[in-house]
């Protein structure tokens, strides 16, 4: 059997063939490409989202191959037309964005993804988001890196809060809201949960609280999103929603830029109806240079980093090596993102 293990500088070519190779053994043939995410930012590619590399690419390097492992490569139409003899797809992702799914299942290839691979990595990030913006830590060590040296901070009414005893609403319950609500809750925090997807015994059990999302943002002094981007949930924090939020609020986004309309939120931070912005995501990728935020008050700015850590680049790569080991054996295949190209 040929595989393709198209990496790229995060999730590496050789980590891929190496999970692949430990879970299968020996006797198997390698093609190797290697993309050029995040040296470079990942975009659309025909009709897939947040890909990297050209259709071009793959098509040459798939040649031959009935099994393919991957994070960024864009499987198209174009692409799964070229080569008749693939028959699977797993994604190192938490989901396979990357990937038209309706023509994968008309060329009758399994695709699977990798859900949870970097769920500590985006919850640990998450709360340092949080602690950061409710006590100044990023925006105080740049004024004082740049000189000037805020005593005033310490003045009542210039001081931040605390975890321990704040409401922190939490927009979404999956995998990596379940972990910054842990976190959370050993800090002494309050949690508020809006998700209507989510298993309310399971929120009650951890500690937590399910509501609204309108009672959420009412209630909540910190909000933190952690939903999945779809065309329901595309700018669910809206201008009408932020206008719910306790007065000095913090915001906090480390999942996908479009849950947030961004344009009402410069005018919200120099008002005051926003206490501090962290943002990890954006609506555009990298922000354009005369982006509105860059000169707004109390914003924190990384550039995509929340899944960031080794352990998550070795964890995808041993999800879907896993998978390419249940698909040789013969084995139902785990985390199946188009189940229908099962049926006869």
């Amino acid at each position: 059997m040929r595989i393709l293990a198209a990496g790229d500088h995060f999730v590496g070519t050789g980590l891929l063939a190496e999970a692949v190779r430990a879970e299968i053994g020996a006797g198997h043939e390698f093609s190797e490409l290697t993309l050029p995410w995040p040296v470079e930012p990942f975009g659309p590619v025909a009709n897939v989202h947040e890909a990297s590399g050209t259709e071009e690419q793959v098509i040459e390097a798939l040649a031959g191959a009935e099994v393919a492992v991957t994070q960024m490569a864009p499987f198209t139409k174009q692409v799964f037309a070229a080569v008749p003899g693939l028959k699977l797809v797993s994604v190192c992702r938490g989901g396979p964005v990357n990937v038209d799914l309706a023509a994968a299942t008309e060329a009758g290839v399994a695709v699977t993804y990798a859900p949870g691979r970097n769920a500590g990595a985006a919850a640990e990030f998450a709360v340092g988001m949080i602690l950061a913006a409710m006590r100044r830590i990023s925006t105080s060590s740049a004024e004082l890196l740049g000189g000037t040296w805020r005593g005033d901070y310490y003045a009542y009414d210039q001081t931040g809060l605390e975890l321990d005893g704040t409401t922190v609403g939490l927009v979404g319950y999956g995998a990596i809201g379940a972990r910054v609500a842990k976190v959370l809750l050993a800090f002494g925090a309050k949690v508020l949960v809006a998700d209507p997807f989510a298993d309310p015994a399971r929120i009650s059990a951890d500690g937590a609280e399910l509501v609204e999302l309108d009672d959420l943002l009412r209630r909540s002094f910190v909000v933190s999103l952690h939903a999945r981007l779809t065309e329901e949930t595309r700018h669910l924090i809206d201008a009408d929603k932020l206008a719910l939020l306790p007065s000095g609020a913090v915001l906090v986004n480390t999942a996908r830029g479009g849950l947030l309309d961004y344009s009402p939120l410069p005018e919200a931070l120099r008002s005051g109806r926003l206490g501090a912005l962290a943002l990890d995501v954006y609506d555009v990728e990298p922000p354009p240079a005369d982006w509105a935020l860059r000169d707004a008050p109390n914003v924190i700015a990384t550039p995509h980093l929340a899944g960031a850590s080794r352990q998550t680049a070795e964890r995808a790569a041993g999800i879907v090596a896993a998978e390419v080991g249940r698909y040789v054996r013969g084995e139902a295949l785990a985390n199946l993102a188009n189940p229908e190209v099962l049926r006869p």
